[in-house]
Protein backbone atom coordinates (compact mmCIF):
# COMPACT_ATOMS: atom_id res chain seq x y z
CA UNK A 1 0.00 0.00 0.00
CA UNK A 2 1.43 3.72 -0.37
CA UNK A 3 2.33 5.30 2.18
CA UNK A 4 0.77 8.71 2.85
CA UNK A 5 4.51 10.11 2.27
CA UNK A 6 4.62 9.22 -1.34
CA UNK A 7 2.37 10.41 -4.31
CA UNK A 8 -0.23 11.54 -4.89
CA UNK A 9 0.16 14.69 -3.02
CA UNK A 10 -1.62 15.25 0.05
CA UNK A 11 -4.05 17.68 -1.29
CA UNK A 12 -5.04 14.99 -3.73
CA UNK A 13 -5.40 12.68 -1.14
CA UNK A 14 -7.36 15.10 1.32
CA UNK A 15 -9.43 15.36 -2.32
CA UNK A 16 -9.90 11.54 -2.81
CA UNK A 17 -11.37 11.21 0.61
CA UNK A 18 -13.24 14.24 1.09
CA UNK A 19 -15.64 14.71 -2.02
CA UNK A 20 -17.80 11.39 -1.79
CA UNK A 21 -18.68 12.62 1.82
CA UNK A 22 -18.91 16.65 0.80
CA UNK A 23 -21.45 15.43 -1.75
CA UNK A 24 -23.86 13.61 0.14
CA UNK A 25 -23.67 16.27 3.14
CA UNK A 26 -24.31 18.84 0.78
CA UNK A 27 -27.15 16.90 -0.71
CA UNK A 28 -28.52 16.67 3.18
CA UNK A 29 -28.05 20.30 3.40
CA UNK A 30 -29.68 20.99 0.68
CA UNK A 31 -33.03 19.19 1.34
CA UNK A 32 -33.14 20.73 4.77
CA UNK A 33 -32.41 24.27 3.35
CA UNK A 34 -35.80 22.75 0.91
CA UNK A 35 -37.77 21.54 3.72
CA UNK A 36 -37.32 25.18 5.45
CA UNK A 37 -37.82 27.46 2.47
CA UNK A 38 -41.60 25.34 1.70
CA UNK A 39 -42.53 25.54 5.55
CA UNK A 40 -41.39 29.40 5.04
CA UNK A 41 -44.13 29.79 2.71
CA UNK A 42 -46.59 28.48 5.11
CA UNK A 43 -46.49 31.50 7.78
CA UNK A 44 -44.06 32.22 10.63
CA UNK A 45 -46.03 30.22 13.36
CA UNK A 46 -44.55 27.03 11.12
CA UNK A 47 -41.19 28.48 10.79
CA UNK A 48 -41.18 28.78 14.89
CA UNK A 49 -42.01 25.36 15.54
CA UNK A 50 -39.72 24.26 12.95
CA UNK A 51 -37.10 26.64 15.01
CA UNK A 52 -37.65 25.27 18.16
CA UNK A 53 -37.07 21.28 17.15
CA UNK A 54 -33.22 22.10 16.10
CA UNK A 55 -31.90 22.00 19.28
CA UNK A 56 -33.85 18.37 19.55
CA UNK A 57 -32.15 17.38 16.29
CA UNK A 58 -28.83 18.34 17.47
CA UNK A 59 -29.24 15.77 20.53
CA UNK A 60 -30.11 13.42 18.07
CA UNK A 61 -27.13 14.04 15.71
CA UNK A 62 -24.95 14.56 18.27
CA UNK A 63 -25.22 10.91 19.20
CA UNK A 64 -25.15 9.23 15.88
CA UNK A 65 -22.07 10.85 15.34
CA UNK A 66 -20.41 9.97 18.36
CA UNK A 67 -21.73 6.32 17.74
CA UNK A 68 -20.41 6.81 14.20
CA UNK A 69 -16.63 7.62 15.05
CA UNK A 70 -16.68 4.84 17.70
CA UNK A 71 -17.58 2.54 14.38
CA UNK A 72 -15.08 3.87 11.62
CA UNK A 73 -12.76 3.39 14.62
CA UNK A 74 -13.20 0.17 15.93
CA UNK A 75 -14.40 -1.81 13.38
CA UNK A 76 -11.40 -0.69 11.16
CA UNK A 77 -9.45 -1.54 13.53
CA UNK A 78 -10.85 -5.22 13.73
CA UNK A 79 -10.64 -5.47 9.91
CA UNK A 80 -6.31 -4.33 9.86
CA UNK A 81 -6.22 -7.35 12.87
CA UNK A 82 -7.64 -9.66 10.63
CA UNK A 83 -10.56 -10.61 12.94
CA UNK A 84 -13.38 -9.91 9.72
CA UNK A 85 -15.87 -12.46 11.14
CA UNK A 86 -15.86 -10.09 14.31
CA UNK A 87 -15.82 -6.62 13.10
CA UNK A 88 -18.95 -8.43 11.17
CA UNK A 89 -20.68 -8.91 14.31
CA UNK A 90 -19.11 -5.72 15.84
CA UNK A 91 -21.09 -4.12 13.12
CA UNK A 92 -24.44 -5.64 14.21
CA UNK A 93 -23.56 -4.38 17.60
CA UNK A 94 -23.49 -0.90 16.57
CA UNK A 95 -26.46 -0.76 14.50
CA UNK A 96 -28.68 -2.45 17.33
CA UNK A 97 -27.22 -0.39 20.30
CA UNK A 98 -27.45 3.01 18.18
CA UNK A 99 -30.74 1.97 16.95
CA UNK A 100 -32.12 1.14 20.94
CA UNK A 101 -30.34 4.57 22.00
CA UNK A 102 -31.76 6.97 19.77
CA UNK A 103 -35.49 4.86 20.06
CA UNK A 104 -35.21 5.76 24.30
CA UNK A 105 -34.26 8.90 23.80
CA UNK A 106 -37.47 10.05 21.19
CA UNK A 107 -39.42 8.14 23.75
CA UNK A 108 -37.78 10.38 25.87
CA UNK A 109 -38.37 13.80 23.92
CA UNK A 110 -41.96 12.72 23.87
CA UNK A 111 -42.97 12.06 26.50
CA UNK A 112 -41.33 15.57 27.70
CA UNK A 113 -42.28 17.83 25.03
CA UNK A 114 -43.98 19.72 27.30
CA UNK A 115 -41.77 20.35 29.36
CA UNK A 116 -38.83 21.32 26.75
CA UNK A 117 -40.77 23.71 25.12
CA UNK A 118 -41.49 25.83 28.31
CA UNK A 119 -37.74 25.73 29.02
CA UNK A 120 -37.37 26.87 25.38
CA UNK A 121 -39.71 29.67 26.01
CA UNK A 122 -42.28 29.02 23.54
CA UNK A 123 -45.07 30.81 23.04
CA UNK A 124 -48.75 29.34 23.83
CA UNK A 125 -49.85 30.17 20.26
CA UNK A 126 -47.23 27.67 18.83
CA UNK A 127 -48.23 24.62 21.38
CA UNK A 128 -50.27 23.08 19.35
CA UNK A 129 -48.44 23.34 16.03
CA UNK A 130 -45.57 21.82 17.72
CA UNK A 131 -47.67 18.77 19.35
CA UNK A 132 -48.67 18.04 15.57
CA UNK A 133 -45.37 18.49 14.70
CA UNK A 134 -43.98 16.55 16.87
CA UNK A 135 -44.44 12.11 16.55
CA UNK A 136 -43.58 12.45 12.71
CA UNK A 137 -40.67 14.28 13.69
CA UNK A 138 -39.63 12.39 15.86
CA UNK A 139 -39.83 9.06 13.77
CA UNK A 140 -37.77 11.36 10.90
CA UNK A 141 -35.23 11.70 13.18
CA UNK A 142 -35.01 7.83 14.21
CA UNK A 143 -35.15 6.48 10.66
CA UNK A 144 -32.34 9.10 9.63
CA UNK A 145 -30.51 7.97 12.59
CA UNK A 146 -30.89 4.21 11.66
CA UNK A 147 -29.63 4.90 8.41
CA UNK A 148 -26.55 6.80 9.47
CA UNK A 149 -25.49 3.83 11.40
CA UNK A 150 -25.34 1.95 8.73
CA UNK A 151 -23.49 4.56 6.09
CA UNK A 152 -20.91 4.32 9.06
CA UNK A 153 -20.24 0.65 8.81
CA UNK A 154 -19.51 0.86 5.09
CA UNK A 155 -17.41 3.77 5.61
CA UNK A 156 -15.71 1.56 8.33
CA UNK A 157 -14.96 -0.11 5.58
CA UNK A 158 -13.60 2.07 3.53
CA UNK A 159 -16.79 2.80 1.04
CA UNK A 160 -17.46 6.35 1.18
CA UNK A 161 -19.27 6.48 -2.39
CA UNK A 162 -21.90 4.06 -1.53
CA UNK A 163 -23.56 6.39 1.36
CA UNK A 164 -22.49 9.43 -0.54
CA UNK A 165 -24.81 8.37 -3.48
CA UNK A 166 -27.62 7.52 -1.43
CA UNK A 167 -27.42 10.90 0.62
CA UNK A 168 -27.92 12.68 -2.87
CA UNK A 169 -30.48 10.18 -3.74
CA UNK A 170 -32.80 10.30 -0.41
CA UNK A 171 -31.90 13.88 -0.29
CA UNK A 172 -33.72 14.55 -3.85
CA UNK A 173 -36.47 12.07 -3.20
CA UNK A 174 -36.86 14.22 -0.10
CA UNK A 175 -37.02 17.29 -2.29
CA UNK A 176 -39.25 15.94 -4.87
CA UNK A 177 -41.70 14.79 -1.51
CA UNK A 178 -42.04 17.97 0.21
CA UNK A 179 -44.43 20.09 -1.88
CA UNK A 180 -46.56 16.90 -2.40
CA UNK A 181 -46.84 15.91 1.21
CA UNK A 182 -46.76 19.68 2.30
CA UNK A 183 -49.36 21.16 -0.17
CA UNK A 184 -50.87 19.12 -2.63
CA UNK A 185 -52.16 16.37 0.26
CA UNK A 186 -52.39 19.50 2.82
CA UNK A 187 -50.50 18.06 5.85
CA UNK A 188 -48.96 20.89 6.28
CA UNK A 189 -45.77 21.39 8.86
CA UNK A 190 -46.23 17.60 9.56
CA UNK A 191 -46.04 16.76 5.84
CA UNK A 192 -42.20 17.81 5.59
CA UNK A 193 -41.28 15.17 8.76
CA UNK A 194 -43.31 12.84 6.87
CA UNK A 195 -41.86 13.71 3.70
CA UNK A 196 -38.28 12.53 5.34
CA UNK A 197 -39.47 9.95 6.67
CA UNK A 198 -40.61 7.80 3.48
CA UNK A 199 -37.12 9.35 1.70
CA UNK A 200 -34.73 7.91 4.57
CA UNK A 201 -36.82 4.58 4.57
CA UNK A 202 -36.31 4.08 1.06
CA UNK A 203 -32.83 4.50 1.86
CA UNK A 204 -32.40 2.35 4.84
CA UNK A 205 -34.60 -0.21 2.39
CA UNK A 206 -31.18 0.05 -0.18
CA UNK A 207 -28.11 0.32 2.55
CA UNK A 208 -29.33 -2.69 4.62
CA UNK A 209 -30.02 -5.59 2.22
CA UNK A 210 -26.24 -4.12 0.29
CA UNK A 211 -24.66 -4.49 4.06
CA UNK A 212 -26.16 -8.14 4.83
CA UNK A 213 -25.08 -9.64 1.18
CA UNK A 214 -21.93 -8.20 1.44
CA UNK A 215 -21.55 -9.93 5.21
CA UNK A 216 -20.90 -6.75 6.49
CA UNK A 217 -23.24 -7.29 9.13
CA UNK A 218 -24.07 -10.07 11.42
CA UNK A 219 -26.24 -10.26 14.30
CA UNK A 220 -25.44 -13.56 16.16
CA UNK A 221 -23.94 -11.17 18.71
CA UNK A 222 -24.26 -13.89 21.44
CA UNK A 223 -20.92 -15.51 19.73
CA UNK A 224 -19.38 -12.01 20.43
CA UNK A 225 -17.88 -11.64 23.65
CA UNK A 226 -20.51 -8.58 24.25
CA UNK A 227 -19.10 -7.22 27.98
CA UNK A 228 -15.95 -6.55 26.18
CA UNK A 229 -17.23 -5.46 23.05
CA UNK A 230 -19.56 -2.73 24.93
CA UNK A 231 -16.89 -1.59 26.85
CA UNK A 232 -14.91 -1.18 23.89
CA UNK A 233 -17.61 0.87 21.83
CA UNK A 234 -18.17 2.64 25.50
CA UNK A 235 -14.91 3.76 25.75
CA UNK A 236 -14.61 5.87 22.26
CA UNK A 237 -18.16 6.62 21.72
CA UNK A 238 -18.60 8.27 25.60
CA UNK A 239 -15.85 11.21 24.60
CA UNK A 240 -16.96 11.61 21.50
CA UNK A 241 -20.51 11.80 21.84
CA UNK A 242 -20.00 14.82 24.69
CA UNK A 243 -18.50 16.45 22.45
CA UNK A 244 -21.00 16.32 19.42
CA UNK A 245 -23.83 16.83 22.55
CA UNK A 246 -22.14 20.10 23.35
CA UNK A 247 -23.75 22.02 20.30
CA UNK A 248 -27.46 20.41 21.40
CA UNK A 249 -27.14 21.90 24.62
CA UNK A 250 -26.00 25.11 23.55
CA UNK A 251 -28.10 25.45 20.92
CA UNK A 252 -31.18 24.85 23.54
CA UNK A 253 -29.71 27.93 25.31
CA UNK A 254 -29.35 30.15 22.32
CA UNK A 255 -32.75 29.25 21.51
CA UNK A 256 -33.91 30.52 25.10
CA UNK A 257 -31.86 33.80 24.66
CA UNK A 258 -33.58 34.44 21.11
CA UNK A 259 -37.17 33.31 21.94
CA UNK A 260 -37.62 36.71 24.63
CA UNK A 261 -37.16 38.58 21.42
CA UNK A 262 -40.57 36.70 20.08
CA UNK A 263 -41.59 34.20 17.39
CA UNK A 264 -40.00 36.17 14.38
CA UNK A 265 -36.77 36.06 16.12
CA UNK A 266 -36.24 32.28 16.51
CA UNK A 267 -37.64 31.69 12.85
CA UNK A 268 -35.13 33.82 11.96
CA UNK A 269 -33.22 32.01 13.96
CA UNK A 270 -33.70 29.12 12.85
CA UNK A 271 -33.51 29.41 9.42
CA UNK A 272 -29.46 30.85 9.81
CA UNK A 273 -28.87 28.24 11.84
CA UNK A 274 -29.71 25.66 8.98
CA UNK A 275 -28.00 28.20 6.58
CA UNK A 276 -24.84 27.62 8.57
CA UNK A 277 -25.18 23.76 8.42
CA UNK A 278 -25.12 24.35 4.88
CA UNK A 279 -22.04 26.58 4.60
CA UNK A 280 -19.90 24.62 6.78
CA UNK A 281 -20.54 21.66 4.86
CA UNK A 282 -17.27 21.30 3.35
CA UNK A 283 -15.45 21.19 7.02
CA UNK A 284 -18.25 18.58 8.16
CA UNK A 285 -16.64 16.59 4.85
CA UNK A 286 -13.48 17.03 5.64
CA UNK A 287 -13.81 15.86 9.81
CA UNK A 288 -15.00 12.69 8.08
CA UNK A 289 -12.29 12.56 5.45
CA UNK A 290 -8.69 13.35 7.60
CA UNK A 291 -8.82 11.00 10.98
CA UNK A 292 -8.20 7.81 8.93
CA UNK A 293 -5.69 9.80 7.07
CA UNK A 294 -4.18 10.78 10.54
CA UNK A 295 -4.61 7.76 12.26
CA UNK A 296 -2.68 5.86 9.31
CA UNK A 297 0.15 8.96 9.55
CA UNK A 298 0.18 8.99 13.52
CA UNK A 299 0.87 4.83 13.22
CA UNK A 300 4.10 5.53 10.92
CA UNK A 301 5.20 8.00 13.38
CA UNK A 302 4.78 10.51 11.03
CA UNK A 303 4.00 13.66 13.01
CA UNK A 304 5.60 15.95 10.20
CA UNK A 305 3.03 14.78 7.69
CA UNK A 306 0.62 15.23 10.13
CA UNK A 307 1.02 18.90 10.36
CA UNK A 308 1.68 19.58 7.08
CA UNK A 309 -1.93 17.96 6.09
CA UNK A 310 -3.68 20.01 8.96
CA UNK A 311 -1.67 23.13 7.99
CA UNK A 312 -3.29 23.05 3.98
CA UNK A 313 -6.65 21.69 5.28
CA UNK A 314 -6.93 24.65 8.18
CA UNK A 315 -5.46 27.36 5.36
CA UNK A 316 -8.03 25.98 2.84
CA UNK A 317 -10.91 26.42 5.23
CA UNK A 318 -10.18 29.70 5.94
CA UNK A 319 -10.34 30.94 2.89
CA UNK A 320 -13.31 28.89 2.07
CA UNK A 321 -15.41 29.91 4.56
CA UNK A 322 -14.30 33.40 4.74
CA UNK A 323 -15.87 32.99 0.85
CA UNK A 324 -19.01 31.67 1.88
CA UNK A 325 -19.69 34.16 4.79
CA UNK A 326 -19.00 37.09 2.05
CA UNK A 327 -21.19 35.18 -0.23
CA UNK A 328 -24.16 35.66 2.53
CA UNK A 329 -23.33 38.88 2.81
CA UNK A 330 -23.97 40.17 -0.47
CA UNK A 331 -26.63 38.05 -0.80
CA UNK A 332 -28.84 39.00 2.04
CA UNK A 333 -31.58 40.67 1.18
CA UNK A 334 -32.39 38.25 -1.49
CA UNK A 335 -32.28 35.00 0.49
CA UNK A 336 -33.95 36.56 3.35
CA UNK A 337 -36.72 37.61 0.53
CA UNK A 338 -36.73 33.59 -0.98
CA UNK A 339 -36.76 31.82 2.49
CA UNK A 340 -39.95 33.68 4.57
CA UNK A 341 -42.65 35.74 3.25
CA UNK A 342 -42.86 37.57 6.75
CA UNK A 343 -41.77 40.71 6.56
CA UNK A 344 -40.38 40.69 10.45
CA UNK A 345 -38.56 37.33 9.81
CA UNK A 346 -37.02 38.51 6.51
CA UNK A 347 -35.37 41.38 8.55
CA UNK A 348 -34.05 39.87 11.21
CA UNK A 349 -32.71 36.76 8.79
CA UNK A 350 -30.94 39.47 7.00
CA UNK A 351 -29.45 40.81 10.57
CA UNK A 352 -28.25 37.78 10.70
CA UNK A 353 -26.40 36.89 7.38
CA UNK A 354 -24.75 40.42 7.52
CA UNK A 355 -23.02 39.03 10.71
CA UNK A 356 -22.47 35.75 11.39
CA UNK A 357 -21.44 33.92 8.69
CA UNK A 358 -18.54 36.24 8.75
CA UNK A 359 -17.19 34.28 11.50
CA UNK A 360 -17.65 31.13 9.81
CA UNK A 361 -13.80 30.67 9.53
CA UNK A 362 -13.40 30.33 13.08
CA UNK A 363 -16.00 28.40 13.54
CA UNK A 364 -14.83 26.06 10.43
CA UNK A 365 -11.38 25.68 12.38
CA UNK A 366 -12.46 25.04 15.94
CA UNK A 367 -14.78 22.22 14.42
CA UNK A 368 -12.37 20.86 12.24
CA UNK A 369 -9.31 21.02 15.15
CA UNK A 370 -11.95 18.71 17.38
CA UNK A 371 -11.45 16.22 14.65
CA UNK A 372 -8.24 15.97 14.62
CA UNK A 373 -7.72 15.71 18.23
CA UNK A 374 -10.12 12.68 18.32
CA UNK A 375 -8.00 11.24 15.21
CA UNK A 376 -4.69 11.93 17.62
CA UNK A 377 -6.20 10.23 20.44
CA UNK A 378 -6.31 13.73 22.36
CA UNK A 379 -10.00 12.77 22.94
CA UNK A 380 -10.12 14.68 25.98
CA UNK A 381 -8.54 17.76 24.63
CA UNK A 382 -11.33 17.29 21.77
CA UNK A 383 -13.74 17.47 24.82
CA UNK A 384 -12.05 20.33 26.71
CA UNK A 385 -12.37 22.45 23.13
CA UNK A 386 -15.96 21.79 22.29
CA UNK A 387 -17.09 22.67 25.82
CA UNK A 388 -14.55 26.02 26.13
CA UNK A 389 -15.51 27.43 22.47
CA UNK A 390 -19.48 26.82 23.75
CA UNK A 391 -19.61 28.21 27.33
CA UNK A 392 -16.51 30.37 27.25
CA UNK A 393 -16.95 32.00 23.68
CA UNK A 394 -19.59 31.59 22.50
CA UNK A 395 -22.83 31.77 24.78
CA UNK A 396 -21.54 34.54 27.57
CA UNK A 397 -20.80 36.85 24.35
CA UNK A 398 -24.32 36.14 22.98
CA UNK A 399 -25.76 36.92 26.13
CA UNK A 400 -23.52 40.46 26.48
CA UNK A 401 -24.28 41.11 22.89
CA UNK A 402 -28.37 40.85 23.53
CA UNK A 403 -27.62 43.06 26.42
CA UNK A 404 -25.93 45.66 24.80
CA UNK A 405 -28.29 45.57 21.28
CA UNK A 406 -31.11 43.30 21.40
CA UNK A 407 -31.20 40.77 18.94
CA UNK A 408 -28.86 41.97 16.72
CA UNK A 409 -26.41 42.36 19.65
CA UNK A 410 -26.87 38.55 20.00
CA UNK A 411 -25.65 38.02 16.56
CA UNK A 412 -22.84 40.09 16.75
CA UNK A 413 -21.57 37.92 19.45
CA UNK A 414 -22.25 34.87 17.72
CA UNK A 415 -19.34 36.34 15.58
CA UNK A 416 -16.76 37.87 17.89
CA UNK A 417 -17.40 34.06 19.83
CA UNK A 418 -16.88 31.84 16.68
CA UNK A 419 -13.61 33.93 16.22
CA UNK A 420 -12.57 33.52 19.47
CA UNK A 421 -13.37 29.72 19.43
CA UNK A 422 -10.96 29.09 16.06
CA UNK A 423 -8.40 30.56 17.27
CA UNK A 424 -8.39 28.92 21.03
CA UNK A 425 -8.94 26.17 19.32
CA UNK A 426 -5.93 25.94 16.87
CA UNK A 427 -3.64 27.06 20.07
CA UNK A 428 -5.19 23.51 22.09
CA UNK A 429 -4.18 21.77 18.79
CA UNK A 430 -0.83 23.39 18.33
CA UNK A 431 -0.02 22.19 22.03
CA UNK A 432 -1.34 19.29 21.76
CA UNK A 433 0.93 18.29 18.74
CA UNK A 434 3.92 19.56 20.38
CA UNK A 435 3.59 17.04 23.39
CA UNK A 436 2.90 14.25 21.16
CA UNK A 437 6.24 14.98 19.38
CA UNK A 438 7.73 14.87 22.15
CA UNK A 439 6.54 10.97 23.02
CA UNK A 440 6.99 10.17 19.63
CA UNK A 441 10.70 10.83 19.64
CA UNK A 442 11.38 9.97 22.97
CA UNK A 443 9.68 6.57 22.47
CA UNK A 444 12.17 6.42 19.06
CA UNK A 445 14.82 7.41 21.57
Amino acid sequence: MQTTTQNPSLARQLYSMTWPMLFGVLSLMTFQLADSAFVGQLGRDPLAALGFTLPMQQLIIGLQVGLGIATTAIVSRTLGAGDELRAYRLGGLIITVGGSLVFVICVALWFLQEHIMTALGAEESLLPLIRQYWVPWLMAAWTGAFLYFGYSVCRSHGDTKLPGYMMVATSLTNIALDPLYIFVFGWGLPGAAWATITSFGIGCLVIYPKLLKRHWVRFDLQELALWKALKQLNGIMAPAMVSQLMPAVSAMLATALVAGFGSASVAAWGLGTRLEFFSIVVVLALTMSMPPMIGRMLGAGDIEQIRKLVRLAVRFVVVWQLAIGLAWVVASGLVSELFSSDGDVQEVLAGYLLRVPLSYSGLGVCMLMVSVCNALGLAMRALLVSTLRLFLCFLPLLWLGSQINGIYGLMSGALVGNLFAGAMAYSFYRSGMARLKAEVASGKA
